[in-house]
């Protein structure tokens, strides 16, 4: 699929400011729509909306079709009805750089428990069979998420296999009994979902009707203690006791010499032919539901994935094998026609992940913050083909800033070849380093790249601080939010003009 030139932002949902602890889809995601209109960005690009594992990590969530309800918008609800105004007015101190998301849940849960009872009092007719009606057109994914979330509850936030065998390998007459326990919770989450999904469709359709697409993650692994694996353990390589025999992961790389253990159970994709792609092709079609344009992450496991054995404590002893390639797109597009898809070549590519990424047209990725070793390097933006998507620095990445100011004691790599790429970048970029984030937003925009994408940070001139994730580590990830006053005239009109200079 052809894209046209554009340029757009980088930042999910939770790091939007607020009152409440956590970004959300109320008026502040209304308020940052309109700061990329007024700064003529058409892409607004997202990390995995999936119901995040411990309400934090948006690469290991619970679902890849339930989503984050900790992203409704409690305003929203004054409106609907669910909840008084008088209801948010002892709201507990947050911080306002950062989710704490501990605390975050502790407070959304309970008032989440009020609005569902307001709802059960309060809500007409029309409200309750839009809500039956959502229920009925979701069911095939939702009624396995709403279940599974609701037994997780009544196994005090246990994985699924850690419940009574019964239960978690699926025993229709078990599962039976258990359904009838929780079936009051199995509402409140459909409840949940239902507004989600409500909320989410309105800021969507806002986006959209502005002329802002959206570009939404989907990650390739699912978490092993999630619906999709306790719904479908027949897709997945498990044992007898459901853990997984072999995970997901990647070598040694730029983020860490030992790779990264991700832990994912991996797919059989023998059993998944057989059924025709069918779960995956059900995946796409909601995703594109939801967004606008799919970034698939590590499409290069498409290709080939790294297999590590489940008893390994780091990823350095695992193997490349086969994945689907060609047959899984061929079969997709079958399905559902050319998706608009991104595909995230970044890491060990091989000239066999590229062929497929190009016999699909799908853009790849480039990285400015990889590109400074020598004029050679496929990310400098004098090597780029069209059809690519460039970046300043990714979810991944810290922040440009940060990058161009390292931590001796921090680097996974030798720090005089670090200060070396640095040299590198200010002598390509024409710069003095003063402004080194607005000279690498520029050197983006003006290259030939078909889209163009600032991450959030870059565009405030934020330090590491601010970093979103940092591979390979566990904990202190996915936490940074921006407060509404950083967002200042003069940023604005800077990245207006530079949008308009390069005719994005």
């Amino acid at each position: 699929m052809k894209f046209n030139r554009s340029s757009g932002i980088l930042l999910h949902p939770t790091s939007l400011p607020g009152k409440f602890g956590i970004g959300d889809l109320g008026p502040t995601a209304y308020s940052f729509v309109n700061f990329m209109i007024k700064t003529k960005q058409k892409l607004w690009q997202l990390l995995p909306l999936g119901s995040p594992g411990n309400g934090e990590r948006p690469y290991q969530s619970y679902s890849v079709f339930g989503c984050n309800a900790l992203l409704i918008s409690l305003e929203k609800w004054v409106d609907e009805g669910f909840l008084d105004t008088k209801d948010l007015d002892n709201i507990p101190t947050f911080p306002k750089d950062k989710v704490d998301f501990t605390k975050v849940i502790e407070f959304k849960e309970a008032i989440f428990r009020k609005g569902y009872k307001n709802f059960l009092e309060r809500a007409d007719y029309d409200y309750r069979q839009f809500i039956s009606n959502f229920c009925s057109e979701n069911s095939w994914w939702l009624d396995d998420y709403a279940f599974y979330m609701a037994l997780k509850e009544y196994h005090n936030g246990k994985p699924w296999f850690e419940w009574e065998k019964d239960i978690a390998f699926r025993n229709s007459k078990y599962l039976k009994d258990a359904r009838s326990i929780v079936e009051e919770e199995i509402k409140y989450h459909k409840f949940l979902q239902c507004q989600f999904f409500k909320q989410w469709f309105e800021l969507k359709k806002y986006c959209n009707d502005n002329g802002i697409r959206i570009i939404g993650d989907i990650p390739i692994f699912v978490s092993h203690d999630s619906a999709d694996v306790w719904a479908n353990p027949n897709l997945f390589y498990l044992d007898e006791t459901g853990n997984p025999t072999v995970v997901a992961g990647v070598p040694p790389d730029y983020f860490s010499a030992t790779g990264q253990l991700w832990g994912n159970p991996l797919y059989r994709w023998d059993v998944m032919e057989q059924k025709g792609y069918e779960w995956w092709t059900a995946r796409f079609k909601m995703t594109l539901a939801l967004v606008d344009i799919i970034r698939i992450d590590h499409f290069r496991g498409f290709e080939a994935y790294w297999e590590i054995p489940a008893n390994e404590d780091t990823a350095i002893n695992g193997k490349w094998v086969k994945g689907p390639g060609e047959k899984f797109f061929i079969a997709l597009k079958k399905e559902i026609g050319a998706p608009p898809i991104i595909a995230e070549d970044l890491g060990v590519i091989t000239a066999e992940v590229e062929e497929l990424r190009d016999k699909f047209g799908f853009p790849g990725m480039k990285v400015l913050q990889f590109a400074f070793s020598d004029s050679t390097n496929v990310y400098l933006p004098h090597n780029y083909i069209r059809n690519c998507v460039v970046y300043t620095g990714t979810h991944d990445n810290n922040t440009t800033i940060g990058w161009f100011n390292p931590n001796e004691e921090d680097s996974t790599q030798d720090f005089d070849e670090v200060k070396k790429s640095l040299d590198f970048a200010l002598k390509y970029l024409g710069s003095n380093g003063k402004e080194i984030h607005w000279d690498m937003i520029k050197l983006a925009l003006a290259s030939v790249a078909d889209m163009s994408i600032i991450p959030m940070q870059d565009i405030l001139g934020l330090g590491a601080d601010a970093r979103m994730n940092i591979p390979g580590t566990a904990d202190g990830n996915w936490a940074w939010r921006y407060r509404s006053e950083m967002i200042t005239k003069k940023i604005i009109k800077r990245l207006k003009e530079l949008t308009e200079l390069f005719s994005r």
